[in-house]
């Protein structure tokens, strides 16, 4: 048996008067996660760091961009101290990072011997691209951690099976799944997917969003969800596909321990064999 203790994040956004604030809450989250390997916090999480700019700048779209990529250095810190402190593997909330005109939305994975690398979503949303203009930046990456081998899929990604089966095909074991969704409708777009992609890899899918309101910045003012951990429904796994899941818009974490040797052995000898059949479904076209 390979177990991991996985936990999933339904994270809700506070005011914070400073950066001493937001560091007693993360800390006060991942200590309380600690007993597990690896803790995924949602999209857009690192949000909550405009407030420290004040509400004329925590109001105004592209401000708070910038507002909090300037803590991105002390955030980046603070997840290396936590995950080395708890001997614990983190993907932190993500956020705007700049690497030109434009900020990406990047999620960074750290581990108890510091900073792992990064995922940047690939595929943005009408907001993002419309009202944020947050840029795609295209590159997938797999990550080969002590707890797994581990691809991410932030959000609106996770509606798009190639990107996840690339990543299955490299090796991937887990797909970690951020996200924030403003309605119902949207987590369950993102549900559905995750669920799908959990089904045609044969693999673990962690889904973590941002819940509740936050009056402050109109990107993050409403967030629908419940954290779940996802798996194939192939007779090796519940049957719902459902490893756990919390309550709708509740925040706090959701737990499972999942042995990853049932990942292999769900491509191998499932009752179904989606992973090894995919290339068929690149078969027939209607003329």
């Amino acid at each position: 048996m390979r177990p991991v203790r996985i936990a999933a994040a339904a994270y809700p956004f506070d005011w914070l008067d400073d950066f001493a604030a937001y560091e007693a809450k993360l800390s006060a989250w991942v200590a309380d996660a600690a007993d597990c390997d690896l803790l995924v916090f949602p999209e857009y999480g690192a949000m909550e760091l405009a407030s420290l700019g004040g509400r004329e700048i925590a109001g105004d779209l592209e401000r708070s961009l910038h507002e909090v990529a300037r803590h991105e250095d002390a955030r980046d810190a603070l997840h290396v101290r936590l995950a080395a402190q708890h001997g614990v593997h983190i993907l932190a909330a993500s956020g705007p990072a700049f690497a030109g005109a434009r900020p990406f939305n990047r999620a960074v994975l750290f581990g108890p011997d510091g900073r792992i690398g990064h995922q940047d979503k690939q595929i943005m949303t009408r907001f993002e691209r419309d009202e944020w203009d947050v840029a795609p930046a295209p590159g997938l990456r797999l990550f080969d951690t002590a707890a797994g081998r581990v691809g991410i899929t932030i959000c609106y990604d996770s509606e798009f099976p190639l990107l996840a089966r690339a990543l299955a095909e490299s090796g991937a074991e887990i797909l970690l799944t951020p996200s924030c969704t403003d309605s119902v409708a949207g987590f369950n777009r993102v549900r559905i997917g995750s669920m799908a992609r959990a089904l045609e890899n044969q693999c673990v899918v962690v889904h973590a969003p941002t819940v509740g309101s936050c009056d402050w910045n109109p990107a993050i003012d409403e967030n629908r969800g419940r954290a779940a951990i996802y798996a194939p429904p192939d007779g090796l796994w519940p049957e719902t596909g459902i490893v756990a899941e919390g309550e709708m818009d509740a925040p706090g974490w959701v737990r499972a321990t999942v042995d990853l040797d049932l990942v292999a052995e769900s491509r191998r000898d499932g009752r179904v064999l989606p992973f090894a059949h995919w290339p068929e479904s690149a078969g027939p076209r209607v003329g």
